[in-house]
């Protein structure tokens, strides 16, 4: 994923307070690089395989175990090597463990970014992560009571449709602008209202997960 520039930062942020004017509900947009390091799922197939590697050699072959152990070795050690590479511990996690990382992580930064503590609990969040190719939107408990998820999902649908097409910026306008139609629907701004929450996206670095 390309970094953000300081224009497409602001485009979002301009979206973000734009939407919020007419609800009183609390929009966040994060994105992520990555939802999770991988390393311990890197790691164990990288021993699985090393020790997968002296069984066809001591039933297919007569070297000596010595030169058997040290091929093991070499094995794991190349893996330990080449999973050091993020790309490629991403694209050996299977699709199971990428979604469920990643829907954790977006629980977590619901919480991080304080969207259950509005005061009418209306904060929404919308999450995004670039490597495991996956988005989610979530609502506080006042918002799911009168907005049922087939309407977060569509929203969802258009968003990563237009990412697929290399639209990001535009789609993440119009999808905090759909969230500020639907939450304005149900939660018109209250006179005086405060804006509880930052406007500004919000960017993770992948690095600082296991």
């Amino acid at each position: 994923m390309k970094p953000f520039t300081p224009d497409e930062h602001a485009l979002i942020s301009e979206a973000i307070t734009r939407a919020e004017k007419t609800t009183s509900g609390e929009i966040v947009v994060v994105v992520a690089r990555c939802s999770s390091g991988y390393h311990f799922f890197a790691l164990m197939c990288v021993a699985l395989a090393a020790l997968a590697v002296p069984l066809p050699l001591i039933h297919l072959t007569k070297w000596p175990i010595e030169y058997v152990y040290l091929l093991q070795l070499a094995v794991f050690a190349a893996g330990v090597i080449l999973t050091q590479w993020r790309k490629l511990r991403v694209a050996i996690a299977p699709g199971w463990l990428k979604r469920s990382r990643a829907h954790l992580r977006a629980i977590e930064q619901f919480l991080v970014q304080n969207l259950h503590t509005t005061k009418g609990r209306t904060g929404v969040l919308l999450y995004v992560s670039d490597a495991e190719r996956y988005a989610e939107v979530i609502a506080d408990n006042g918002i799911y009571e009168k907005v049922s998820q087939h309407v977060w999902d569509d929203l969802i649908a258009d968003l990563t449709a237009r990412i697929g097409h290399g639209d990001r910026v535009q789609g993440f306008v119009e999808a905090v602008e759909r969230c500020g139609e639907i939450l304005a629907e149900h939660f018109p701004p209250e006179p005086l209202g405060e804006d509880e929450l930052p406007n500004h996206l919000i960017v993770l670095d992948a690095e600082q997960y296991a």
